[in-house]
């Protein structure tokens, strides 16, 4: 991933709104902290789920931290419009190249390291896990959201942004798709995960789905733990785990099956 990042000039976070934002209300950039840029038409969805559970807690840790820009502040005129209709003619409305480019310079002058410039798009490539491990071996990373029809082309040249697609689907904006790709890296951030193997025998770690899971009670519905996973024999669960994953891998994804060495 190409980019330009720029240095933190050690301004504070800029944020917006109360409750759900107080955890990025009011703090010094960290130095040392992950962080995630989010470039948005609705900073108020931010943290969202982000704010609670692990990637939560981490959050208050300070192990990463958020700083959300406000789109609208960039708007041109009274009503601070950011889109226009677009050229040559069609339905929908693209973010400006002006508004979202003044956005961009803003935000990323508080950049820091390496911090990849990427945004939300359906026509992007695949997230994938390794792409979610390489971005949290960063400094950090700066999302752009889009809306409507998508930002116009000049921009996404010019900073010579990566595009990423969470599916083969469209959604209303880059939001939720901004959340994913945080959450997908923050847990990878060392002293999120409880557990450190967690990161490393979950699906797509090593190409392959995960094997079942099954925990108490020992029976329910007619249904029992197969007992290799109670047979107290690591060898064999080791066993059963990588041939269960490589029976789901082949049977739901042999797209993933087709890319394994089989030597």
């Amino acid at each position: 991933m190409t980019d330009k990042p720029t240095k933190s000039i050690g301004r504070k976070s800029v944020q917006v709104s109360a409750k759900p934002q107080e955890l990025m209300t009011d703090k010094p950039q960290l130095a040392n902290a992950w962080t995630a840029q989010v470039i948005t038409l609705f900073p108020d969805a931010f943290p969202g789920l982000l704010g609670e559970s692990l990637t939560g807690k981490a959050l208050k840790d300070g192990i990463w931290q958020l700083q959300a820009t406000d789109l609208r502040r960039y708007g041109v005129g009274k009503h601070r419009n950011v889109d226009d209709t677009p050229s040559g003619g069609g339905a929908g409305m693209v973010l400006r190249a002006d508004v979202v480019a003044n956005a961009i310079g803003d935000t990323r002058r508080k950049a820091r390291g390496r911090m990849p410039l990427l945004y939300l798009s359906p026509r992007g490539v695949p997230f994938t896990q390794k792409i979610a491990q390489d971005l949290s071996e960063q400094d950090g990373v700066t999302l752009l959201c889009g809306r409507f029809e998508g930002v116009d082309e000049r921009v996404l040249e010019h900073y010579e942004i990566m595009e990423v697609s969470m599916g083969d689907y469209v959604l209303t904006g880059g939001e939720l798709p901004a959340m994913t790709l945080i959450d997908a890296c923050v847990r990878l951030l060392p002293g999120v995960l409880g557990n450190a193997e967690s990161a490393v025998e979950e699906s797509h770690s090593n190409g392959m789905l995960e094997h079942p899971q099954y925990t108490r009670p020992a029976e329910w519905e007619g249904r029992t733990i197969p007992p290799v996973l109670t047979s107290g024999d690591h060898k064999k669960v080791a066993q059963w785990r990588r041939e269960m994953s490589e029976k789901i891998t082949k049977e739901r994804r042999p797209d993933l099956w087709a890319k394994q060495d089989k030597t």
